[in-house]
């Protein structure tokens, strides 16, 4: 199976591929997408657009896992990004992959075990799951890599519980 992991943003959407199989995980390839701030916000949007359906027409993901938005603070810049990620769901749900959405302490439970997991933690259980040298970087393409990994430990429960 093939996973696409969508951390969401309007300057930076980070992006991660993995293939599972039999509980393994493969990275096939991860990165973000950026917008230049000077943009207008509706041409940012165009460009998220645009680029993710590169990334899924290239991937051909099977599923893609997405962080659900959490804002605390600043309702006004939540408000963008979620323009940004009502793109990046658009996007998903007019492909043919399956579409998930995992909150982030779902994603630091799948991955860590502990739902209230730091950053730290969450980025050296990304490396050692997918079995890297180092880190992924930036830090959006390792939150990415977490939501993949996330759908792909939950995942499998799927089948177990399977009515047909």
């Amino acid at each position: 199976m093939r996973i696409l992991g969508i951390d969401p943003g309007l300057a930076i959407i980070g992006y991660g591929v993995i293939d599972v199989d039999n509980g393994n995980f493969r990275v096939v390839d991860y990165g973000v997408i950026t917008t230049p701030k000077d943009e207008t916000i509706p041409v940012r949007l165009a460009m998220i657009w645009d680029r993710v359906n590169l990334l899924i027409s290239k991937f051909k993901p099977d599923h893609i896992a997405m962080e659900e938005l959490f804002f605390t603070n600043n309702k006004t810049t939540g408000i963008i990004v979620s323009e940004a990620r009502g793109v990046l769901l658009l996007a998903a749900v007019q492909s043919p992959a399956k579409l998930y959405e995992y909150t982030p302490m779902q994603i630091k439970q799948a991955i860590t075990g502990y739902g209230k997991a730091d950053k730290q933690q969450m980025q050296n259980m990304v490396r050692i799951l997918l079995k890297l040298d180092t880190i992924p970087k930036p830090d959006d393409a390792a939150d990415a890599l977490a939501v993949a990994i996330c759908h792909g430990q939950t995942s499998r429960f799927n089948e177990m519980f399977r009515m047909r």
